[in-house]
Formats: structure tokens, sequence, C-alpha cells
């Protein structure tokens, strides 16, 4: 046994002489007194209430403690609901959202936190590597000049598929996707249709679809129609100059000053034009060093250093409404005839251009209607007289094979154009007052894509369409870089981009008319 430590030696043993304890912690002394029993009172019965008579009770029990008091319960026409039912703030739940880094191979590693994710993030690792690998197929053109756009476009379209889908139709839904990007066409620039997740493709297709189905009519570009003043401070020729025109076609043999590299030369054909040196791109401001620098576009050589990057024959270009009426008579389109007119109510126009000895003249006419038929298509040959010095191929798409088989003249085209468009007629296009010039025609009903969109300098500078069709559309132009331009693909751009116009900054005036019904 243990030892006592003598903690109730103080106390008198209860039992004190009857105590049978062989080591009791009580003390036996017979100074000490005897503990007084506890005694507990007992509550009369309901007999002994009735009789009169009450009894103590001599049974020692362990004395309570006391109760205490519960606080009161709040009534129910309190102004202030319940403790557990208050709202103790307005925070949402975060959504789980996907985020990537990279391991060594560049193959994207999905973060997400595995209790917030109802697919097992092993499976989803697997589905965003093997979505990885077929947009690395896909953007095999893209990815030396973009070479992140694989991973971003990976990790956005396995977070795509999860939100639509569920634990049981995940892997399904990511083996359809991965379907549909084999059979996506392999993208040739970062605008192309095909770039991005399927969502991008499907938003991009119908926002064509939707471009498509617009007609324009007359009705609905009536509001976008440049009033005649505002064309002429833009460099619109608005009235017809004095005098027949058409005196003196051809500049041959006399001196003129060359547009390329600013001297003056003797006017001669092509076989017999003198060679100049120049720079056939645009001088930009670009920093070098650190160091504001004007450098051409087509070589990256500064502006300062002179020279030029290419080898042509020297050529002219003529502004003065009075010198291009001398080369050929300026005139008005024809006057509607009647209400029957088959005539078109709007079109969209693009020239292409060629150096001769008459100056710059056009050497093609491309016309789409409003719903973007292409109606008119020619190659035009220069009027008697005048040579050409250079076909301008790099921007004009002409060679000299395909201009053999030109038969129409000026004249003649103007004569097939009459039978399109009127006086009435609504005419679409970029920089337009160039292609106007070129063919010798007066107009004041015209929509110029380049005003509708104007650059942020204010004129005379303006915004190539290869960059509006790019921003606005989504689609790359003037792609076949030396082999030119074509004047159809452009016209069809101006077209497209007062459709976007019309869409995205008039909506209130074409609720009704977006269906594909002309307005």
């Amino acid at each position: 046994m243990f030892a006592t430590l003598g903690l109730f030696k103080g106390l008198s043993c209860p039992e004190r002489l009857n105590c049978t304890r062989a080591n009791c912690i009580y003390s036996h002394s017979p100074n000490l007194p005897l503990p007084k029993p506890l005694v507990a009172p007992v509550l009369p019965s309901t007999s002994a209430v009735a009789l009169g008579k009450t009894k103590e009770s001599t049974l020692t029990v362990p004395a309570k403690r006391p109760a205490v008091a519960s606080p009161p319960k709040q009534t129910t026409n309190s102004a202030e609901p319940p403790r557990k039912l208050q709202k103790t703030g307005t925070t949402k739940k975060p959504i789980p959202v996907s985020t990537s880094s990279l391991n060594e191979s560049g193959v994207p590693i999905l973060r997400v936190n595995a209790a917030r994710s109802q697919v097992a993030i092993p499976v989803r690792q697997t589905m965003l590597t093997s979505l990885y690998q077929h947009f690395i197929v896909l953007y095999e053109h893209l990815l030396p000049t973009n070479p992140s756009l694989a991973s971003e476009h990976s990790i956005k379209q396995e977070q795509e598929v999860y939100d639509k889908s569920t634990k049981l139709t995940y892997r399904n839904a990511v083996i359809q996707c991965i379907a549909a990007l084999k059979r996506r066409e392999i993208p040739t620039s970062i605008n192309h249709i095909s770039v991005g997740t399927e969502t991008d493709v499907a938003d991009r297709i119908n926002s064509q679809k939707t471009l498509a189905a617009l007609h324009l009519s007359t009705d609905l570009l009536q509001a976008l129609i440049h009033p005649v003043a505002d064309l002429e401070k833009c460099g619109y020729f608005v009235a017809i100059p004095p005098g027949p025109g058409g005196e003196e076609p051809s500049m041959a043999g006399k001196i003129a000053r060359c547009e390329r590299c600013t001297q003056y030369f003797l006017v001669k054909r092509s076989e017999e034009a003198e060679e100049c040196t120049y720079h056939w791109g645009k001088p930009y401001s670009a920093r070098i060093n650190a160091e504001k620098v004007r450098v051409y576009t087509c070589c990256s050589r500064p502006v300062a250093e002179g020279g030029g990057c290419s080898h042509g024959p020297h050529v002219f270009y003529e502004s003065k409404v009075e010198e291009l009426h001398s080369r050929h008579a300026f005139s008005f389109l024809s006057p509607s005839r009647s209400a029957e007119d088959s005539r078109l109510d709007v079109v969209a126009l693009d020239c292409e251009m060629i150096y001769s000895t008459g100056g710059l003249r056009v050497a093609r006419v491309s016309v789409v209607d409003g719903s973007g038929r292409e109606v008119f298509d020619e190659l035009v040959r220069m009027d008697d007289g005048v040579e050409v010095i250079d076909y301008n191929t790099r921007f004009s798409g002409i060679t000299p094979e395909n201009y053999a088989t030109a038969h129409l003249t000026l004249s003649a085209v103007r004569e097939r154009l009459d039978s399109l468009i009127d006086l009435d007629t609504i005419l679409i296009g970029h920089a337009l007052d160039n292609d106007l010039k070129t063919l010798r025609i007066i107009h004041h009903r015209c929509i110029d894509t380049a005003l509708l969109f104007p650059h942020r300098a204010g004129l005379p500078y303006r915004r190539s369409l290869k960059d509006l069709v790019r921003e606005k559309l989504g689609k790359m132009i003037q792609t076949a870089g030396a082999s030119g331009h074509s004047s159809v693909e452009d016209a069809s751009g101006t077209l497209d981009l007062v459709r976007w116009y019309i869409l995205n900054k008039q909506k209130s005036a074409i609720q009704s008319g977006v269906s594909g019904v002309s307005i």
C-alpha cells in the first residue's frame, strides 16, 4: 500500500471507535469533535399535507448546487431574427478556376483546388496534356511568333469543357473537343478563324454569319452618307472642271517628277524608262537603341540614310483635278431612268492602278452588291497613245501576262458601270476618292470606311484597309505579298466593315433587320 499524505488528519473519523480501516486517513484523536451529519428535509407528501402532519427525515443526502437560470427565450415579434438565422455576409464561395504553369517539356500543369474539382485532378491533367499536344499541331505556323499560344488556349479549352460537363461526361467531352481540333483548318495568321477555343471559333463563325445575313440597302445606309462638304475637305472632287477634257492623254517625252525618288526625269514607256532606286514602303517611327528613328516599312532602314532598297523605272503621279481631267475627262454617273430601273442601290467598289505615260491609271475594277455578290470585275486597257511604265505588281496584282488579256478601255468600262449604277447609287469603298479619281467619276453619295474609322491622328492620316479588316472582322486580306492585292477581296472587305459598323454602332436602327431581310 502507498503511504498516506495526512491531508485528512485534522478531521475526526466519522466512525470513531467502529472504524475497521487498517490505515484510516482520518484522525482518531478524542479531542476532535465528531462531524455533523448532513440532514436534508423531506417534503411532506400530499396525504400528509391533507392531514396537517409533517415529518422530518433523518436521511443524509449531498447538497445540490443551485441551478443557473436560463436566459429568457426571444419572442417571435422581435425586430431582430435569431442569431443563427442572421446573414453574416454576402460573400459567395469562390468558383475554382484553372491556372497553369509549364513543366520542362512545355506542357501546362493544372493548378486547381482538388477539393473543389468534381473530376480527379490526374484525369484533368491527362486531358489537358492531350489538348495541348493537339493545339501544338494546329498552331505549327504560329508558334514561332506566338510560343505561348498553345498552352494558353489548351488551359482555357480544358476549363471550358469542365464547366459544361459533369463528372461522368467530362472525359467524352474532351475527346469530342480533340476531334473538332483535328478537323480545323491549319491557321496561317493569329486572326485566322481556326485560332482559339471551341467557343471562340463558334463566336467568330456566328459573327460572320450575322454579317453575311445583313443586306445593305439605301434606307439602312442613308445616315452614313458623307455630306458633300466633308467629302471635299477629304480630297474628293465634287465638281467637273471646265473644258472637254482628255486633250493630252500622255506625258511621253515631257519632264515629270518621279514619285519614288523625287528626281525629275523624261517620261518614257517601260522598255525605254530609266531606272531609279527607291523604297516601296512607307516611313514610320521606331525606337532603335532608345532613340526615336524614322525607318521604312519595306527594309527597316533609317530614312536618314537615303538611297533605296528596290529598283524600277521612274514613275509620276498627278493629283490636281485639271491635270487628271486633261488625261481623261471627268463625268457624273448617268441619272436614274425610272422606278423600274434595275440598276443597283448599293455597291462596294475597288480599283487597282498601274503607272503609265498618262500617270497613275486604273487597270482593274471590281464591284460587289449590297449582299456581297460580285457583279463586275474587269481589267482595263490603257487609252490610245498611253503606254505602261510599271505594272506596280506588288500592290496592283497586275502582271504583263494578265494585262495582255484586257480588252476594255476606260470609256468602255464606264459604259458598263453606267448599266449597273447611277447617280442615286450609294458607293462604298476605302479611300474611295482615289478610286473615283482614277475612274474619272464625280459622285456625291459615298461611304468611305477610311472616314468611318478615322485615324487617331486625324486627317490626312488614314488607317489601312488591311488593319481595319484584321481588327474589326478578325480576317486577313492582302496576304499575297509581292503578288499584289485583289480588288474583289478589298471591295468585299469594305462592305463587311460597313456591316460591322452598323451592327456595332447602330444596333437600335436595325433590330428588325439582322435576320437577313433587307431593311
